[in-house]
């Protein structure tokens, strides 16, 4: 046998290896996902990296595509914004003093926009852009239950809700927190 002959023969069988290990993957996860016990159910755990596979792209995607608010606050801005976010988004995402108990068990579970956070100063998302805020409601998010609202609501009032979330760590005017508190 030549020399040449015997490097093809073992290149070619790295390839069918790796053909072979392709098409057992694939068929594998094929068997998993049609008689195995994949995580469909809220209560189970996910799949690993799965958080990280939806936030990396979507952080990128809004980076890409996040724009300035076309005006300013006011206490109109936050009235307009709190009766849309009531109307809206109260249900799952609470209002001031109030959480949504069912939110817990949604996966992954509703930010409540009113909260506190753990550590540091921030209130639901007031350290995210009211950009990125925007960009949010407007698209929604996949694989989390949050819809787009672009076909929903005015860009006006997509801002209005955002700027109201961005200042929702800061003391806002009676009326507004009356409007977000009324049941």
């Amino acid at each position: 046998m030549a020399k040449g002959s015997r490097s093809g023969g073992g290149v070619g069988k790295v390839l069918l290896g790796f053909a072979l290990g392709i098409v057992v993957v694939i068929a594998a996860l094929a068997i998993y996902f049609r008689w195995g016990s994949p995580p469909v159910a809220i209560g189970d755990k996910p799949f690993p990296f799965e958080k990280a596979i939806v936030r990396t792209p979507l952080h990128a995607r809004i980076d890409s595509q996040i724009q300035q608010p076309p005006f300013g606050i006011s206490e109109d801005v936050y009235e307009t914004g709190a009766k849309v976010y009531k109307a809206q988004c109260a249900a799952c995402h609470g209002v001031p003093g109030q959480d949504v108990s069912y939110a817990k068990y949604m996966y992954p579970t509703a930010p409540q926009l009113w909260k506190k956070h753990a550590r540091g100063n921030a209130v639901g998302v007031s350290h995210d852009s009211a950009g990125e805020t925007y960009w949010k409601v407007a698209n929604g998010i996949r694989l989390t239950g949050m819809p787009g609202y672009k076909h929903i609501l005015s860009d006006t009032q997509m801002w209005d809700v955002s700027l109201l979330l961005k200042n929702a760590d800061q003391q806002l005017p009676d009326p507004v927190m009356h409007i977000l508190t009324q049941k």
